[in-house]
């Protein structure tokens, strides 16, 4: 459980979280050991939670990065793009569900109005539009904050809210519907992003990412990059195009791929990628959440690399029988 915050004491170890209190975030922030016992700092978006890290007033923050539903959140990737310096340091898995709440007394036919986080809303699209055809959506920071925003004096802008299903735990809520979303095992990989320039050390169920932009548009460019990985046997477990918003058909690539910067056959593909793309922002490289071993071809082993290496380090000294 995270300690009271205290801005007085600076040398208390401080994380970062999209708030307020329950939301998924702050689960994901509840799986990491290294936070246990100290301040925990609600904020109201990706953008804050990082300038916190940037700024120092946080160790680290928790972001969400991607959902199994609607892929990658590009709040957070476009952010870790343009903010130097920034590293991944692990990632964790929560399983997201959802209620619709509302203040006592309204029922599920008076609601018109409901807020949300666009990505919770689009995972209950389904059900909403099935249910409520004729409703209107309104933004919300996070749907924890949504949820208390129904609980504000006067009218509220909104009749009812997407929240997590424990909500009425914390707050006087009612819960017209349960289990909205419309993916039962949707799931959210969450990061945690710190400054800290120490890789963690590799597992063997490990994960990289980075981020590279195309040198041109132009036809091929992107199989080229691709080609980095896939000559390596490395598999990507993710790849997200986003703007880079110079011009059109400027574009930069997220990039997950499975295993460590310390494994020969990604470090070798880190430095094609490094020769291929203008821009290489590497993110960091951390053990997997549900630490499924990374599966691989043996050609790709370390000691293959390691051997071809010698061997033309032979050639060059003039070593016999090189």
């Amino acid at each position: 459980m995270p300690a009271p915050l205290d801005d007085d004491a600076p040398d208390a170890a401080t994380y970062s979280f999209l708030g307020p209190a329950g939301t998924f975030t702050e689960a994901a922030l509840a799986q990491v050991p290294e936070a246990s016992g100290k301040a925990w700092r609600a904020v109201n978006n990706v953008g804050e939670a990082l300038d916190d890290v940037v700024t120092g007033r946080s160790v680290a923050a928790m972001i969400a990065i991607e959902n199994s539903v609607e892929g990658g959140v590009t709040a957070a990737q476009d952010a870790l793009a343009s903010i130097p310096d920034l590293r991944i340091i692990g990632e964790y898995l929560v399983p997201v569900t959802f209620a619709l709440v509302a203040r006592p007394g309204v029922a599920l036919a008076d609601v018109r109005t409901i807020a949300a986080h666009p990505v919770a809303y689009a995972q209950c699209r389904r059900w909403i539009e099935r249910t409520l055809p004729a409703h209107g959506h309104l933004l919300a920071t996070s749907n924890v904050q949504a949820a208390v925003d129904l609980l504000a004096d006067g009218p509220a802008a909104a009749d009812a809210a997407i929240a997590p299903p424990t909500i009425p735990e914390r707050y006087p809520l009612a819960v017209l519907a349960e289990n909205i979303g419309d993916n039962p095992a949707a799931v959210t990989r969450f990061v945690l992003v710190s400054r800290t320039t120490r890789i963690p050390e590799r597992t063997g169920a490990d994960k990289t990412s980075v981020i590279a932009e195309l040198p041109e548009d132009r036809s091929g460019a992107l199989l080229e990059l691709l080609e980095q990985f896939s000559t390596r046997g490395i598999n990507l477990s993710l790849l997200q195009s986003r703007p880079i918003g110079d011009a059109l058909g400027r574009y930069r690539f997220v990039v997950d791929l499975d295993g460590h910067i310390h494994d020969e056959r990604v470090a070798d593909a880190m430095l094609g990628l490094r020769r291929f793309s203008p821009r290489v922002i590497f993110l960091g490289s951390y053990a997997r959440a549900d630490k499924v071993a990374v599966d691989y071809v043996s050609r790709y082993d370390d000691e293959v690399f390691i051997e071809a290496r010698d061997w033309l380090r032979g050639i060059l000294s003039g070593e016999p029988g090189a």
